[in-house]
């Protein structure tokens, strides 16, 4: 299976993964706005690989065969203060 990965330029680490290069006509239209012009990044093939950087690669494959897109989104940042601040009030 290849795939297309594309950049968001409006969105850090965010990235859309195709089943076909430049055919976004399955991916929402609320989305691409929100994603903004898609740059390529690269395509590769996730045959014969066990996993990928920063995305699952069972659910890679099983979004493109489903849906013919997969939408790879950063983790939350953690606030460290938050996470401080409750520490301290369960210590108390």
């Amino acid at each position: 299976m290849i795939c297309a990965i594309y950049r968001s330029p409006l969105r850090d680490q965010t990235y859309l993964y195709l089943s076909k290069k430049d055919d976004f006509s399955c991916v929402p239209e609320a989305l691409m706005k929100g994603f903004g012009k898609p740059q390529l990044a690269m395509v590769i093939s996730l045959e014969g690989r066990a996993h990928l950087a920063s995305a699952d690669i069972t659910k890679v494959k099983q979004q493109l065969k489903e849906q013919g897109y997969y939408l790879q989104i950063p983790p939350p940042v953690e606030n460290l203060l938050t996470q401080h601040l409750a520490t301290e009030a369960k210590d108390n």
